[in-house]
């Protein structure tokens, strides 16, 4: 639950979305006066959590989990016994992006029998609000020779697994594996792709795909990718991780999406945000957040999410906080409106002075106001729980990768007519096959 300023830990007041046409709201108290930060604080609406690890996820506050009795939707707990692992998305065997030549037929070793055991079914579906997986729990093993193996197993279900090589201009090569199976009738269906590239700038990259669908019509997908490049601008050396998750239902008008990324440079830069998006029956909502640490004690952290019903009920909240050196900002505000155009919204923020000193103020549209200065110690992460060292020393795999020998007196091609990298914005609605 979100810290407030001093230390304490409060439960959020409004999130997740209630059912239809309810409205759960927040605290209505304007802030006491106190001489500790403690009991002045509790005024302030609750700020969203952090996670403290790896993926640095936004908070649990998310709507009931979309099952209504009939068959789980996929991501939901019901749905698998075993735990899922955020997966990654690539291009298939043969269509890597920047390949220069696809595998041809006769680079396969021929195969009567496969040399092992039929690859294991990965039909489970990812699971909601679980961040960006490690390359531990993605397991990705490619093989250093070309392999094609089919096969048909005694419940006569059937089974692939394909594996090749692409090159490409400026040392580019894309190992690749991928495998997947299905039930005799087609039902079931289950796909994995593995890959790394790299080059001679030394630009490596490790990812993993993963769909499937199952008997009841439920479907999902992952996305999973770690790269590491060299920024063209700053020089500096950077490391990027990114997830994608979504899955449907096959019984009912219910499924979710989800994106995360997190980006770090050698100097302490760090970027970190999540979109999502989710609908059951009748009610949607979004998340999205983010953080920004520029590496010399400048922070930004905001969160936005909001839920609607198919009656026009809306609600939602954000916040934002800005802070250098001990000075800075936060501001936010809870909402609802109703199908006949009512609103309510409670707007607050702070001022922090560095000096001890935190001017709070706020009002709402029922006629709730407050603006005074509080004795209060100010409280923000300057730095990220997770960094640069963390994420470096997580990524083993990545950095193992050997890219092709590069001949001598041959030179990488870097291209520096790129405009110059922007921050991240994914769509926060969810593909076309989710709407």
């Amino acid at each position: 639950w979100p810290r407030a300023p001093g230390g304490s830990w409060r439960r959020p007041s409004i999130w997740p979305p209630v059912g239809r046409g309810s409205w759960v709201r927040g605290p209505g108290r304007a802030p006491r006066v106190a001489p500790r930060a403690r009991s002045a604080a509790a005024a302030t609406p609750a700020r969203s959590p952090r996670r403290r690890g790896g993926c640095c996820s936004p908070p649990r506050r998310l709507p009931p989990r979309l099952s209504t009795g009939a068959s789980p939707l996929p991501g939901d707990a019901a749905a698998s016994a075993s735990p899922s692992r955020p997966h990654s998305h690539s291009p298939p065997p043969g269509t890597c992006y920047s390949s220069r030549r696809q595998p041809k037929q006769n680079d396969f070793y021929p195969r009567c029998t496969p040399r092992g055991p039929a690859p294991q079914s990965r039909d489970t579906p990812p699971k909601r609000d679980t961040g960006i997986a490690s390359e531990k729990e993605w397991g990705i093993n490619l093989l250093d020779e070309a392999v094609k193996e089919s096969g048909t197993n005694e419940d006569g279900s059937t089974w692939y697994r394909e594996s090749g090589e692409d090159l490409g201009e400026n040392g580019y090569r894309c190992r690749w594996a991928r495998m997947g199976g299905q039930t005799h009738d087609g039902s079931t269906e289950w796909k994995e792709t593995w890959w790394e590239k790299s080059d001679w700038t030394g630009y490596k990259e490790l990812g993993a795909e993963k769909s499937g669908k199952n008997a009841d019509g439920d479907s999902w997908w992952e996305k999973w990718k770690e790269v590491l490049h060299q920024d063209e601008w700053s020089n500096l050396a950077r490391l990027e991780k990114s997830a994608e998750k979504q899955a449907k239902s096959g019984t009912e008008n219910a499924g979710w999406y989800e994106k995360w990324w997190e980006k770090y440079d050698a100097k302490g830069w760090t970027e970190k945000g999540a979109h999502k998006y989710g609908r059951l029956n009748e009610q949607s909502w979004w998340e999205r957040w983010g953080e920004h640490y520029d590496g010399r004690g400048s922070v930004l952290k905001w969160t936005d999410k909001w839920a609607e019903t198919d009656l026009g009920t809306r609600w939602g909240d954000k916040w934002e906080e800005k802070f250098f050196a001990g000075i800075g900002s936060r501001q936010g505000e809870t909402w609802h409106a109703s199908p006949g155009g009512d609103r309510w919204s409670r707007t607050w923020g702070e001022e922090h002075f560095g000096n001890g000193k935190v001017h709070k103020y706020g009002k709402s549209t029922t006629g709730e106001s407050w603006d005074l200065v509080v004795d209060e110690e100010t409280y923000y992460e300057a730095d990220p729980h997770y960094g640069w060292a963390d994420v470096v020393g997580d990524s083993s795999q990545l950095l193992s990768i050997q890219p092709v020998e590069r001949p001598p007196g041959v030179f990488p091609t870097i291209d520096f007519s790129s405009s110059p990298p922007r921050t991240e914005e994914p769509p926060g609605m969810p593909p076309s096959s989710m709407e």
